[in-house]
């Protein structure tokens, strides 16, 4: 596959307003299967790493991710992708998930699991026995833990030094354990996916992210991104207000290190 075709098939599953390029470097890499250059708009694919079209392709849409989000990014703050910032995160690989879906449905990239017949079965066992067990178990955990707070309440018992020293739980665990048992959840999205649902006040929005899971097949980032983006529509939040808010932060740290560092300072003057 050119680099051509490859540029065509990722502007086919999302145009952007910067221009891009893509080269495949001819080269094994240990490290990488390919990267993005930020400040030239460039994406590199080790196609020597990549045994299959498929794999060039879904590399490729990882890349091309990275440039949509920097695309973003610049357009509400100029200097993104100057500094170093985590781009791996949450609203990278929601966004990534939406990209490979298009890409599927476009017939350029395919999953394809369920052609394999070891790994289908492979796969409804683990989703049987072990997801929706777990599922289910945690259920079970967190109505005992509710009950042994009351015990605790009842006996003027710390619950939290109950939680610390005799169960050894860490405590956040154990609340989210006592969230999911609080509220309906089917439990085959699996344990850390009910801690997502449980997380949700409101019963009808709850229904709306567990069905993401259940029938939507959104990962797990998408769901939490989607989570995300509503609550920042409902508080009515632009991007101005996000900078100026990120701003309040820098400079709240920034002023915290300048003082440690005029301590630090002070301390090895007097050495």
């Amino acid at each position: 596959m050119t680099n051509e075709r490859i540029k065509e098939i990722l502007l086919d599953i999302e145009q952007t307003e910067i221009d891009f390029t893509v080269t495949q470097t001819g080269k094994e890499s240990k490290r990488v299967n390919g990267f993005y250059k930020p400040d030239t708009h460039e994406i590199f694919l080790h196609n020597q790493n990549l045994k299959t079209d498929n794999q060039l392709i879904y590399t490729a849409v990882h890349e091309y991710t990275h440039h949509l989000v920097t695309v973003k990014k610049q357009a509400e703050d100029p200097a993104f992708g100057q500094m170093t910032s985590r781009c791996h995160n949450q609203e990278f690989w929601a966004k990534f998930g939406d990209l490979l879906a298009i890409a599927e449905q476009k017939g350029y990239y395919s999953l394809d699991w369920e052609n394999n017949e070891e790994l289908k079965a492979l796969t409804e066992d683990i989703k049987t026995n072990y997801l929706a067990k777990n599922g289910e178990l945690m259920q079970e955990f967190g109505k005992k833990l509710a009950k042994a707070m009351e015990l605790c309440k009842e006996a003027d018992i710390r619950y939290e030094d109950y939680i610390d020293r005799v169960l050894c739980i860490p405590r956040n665990s154990a609340k989210d354990i006592r969230k999911v048992a609080a509220v309906e959840i089917n439990p085959s999205i699996g344990f850390d996916n009910m801690k997502v649902v449980a997380s949700v006040k409101k019963k009808d929005d709850r229904a709306e992210i567990e069905q993401q899971f259940v029938e939507g097949g959104k990962s797990p980032s998408s769901v939490r991104e989607m989570m995300k983006q509503k609550s920042a529509q409902a508080r009515s939040e632009d991007p101005k207000s996000r900078l100026e808010k990120e701003k309040n932060r820098l400079e709240k740290t920034i002023a915290q290190l300048t003082q440690r560092l005029e301590l630090v300072e002070e301390s090895l003057a007097s050495m």
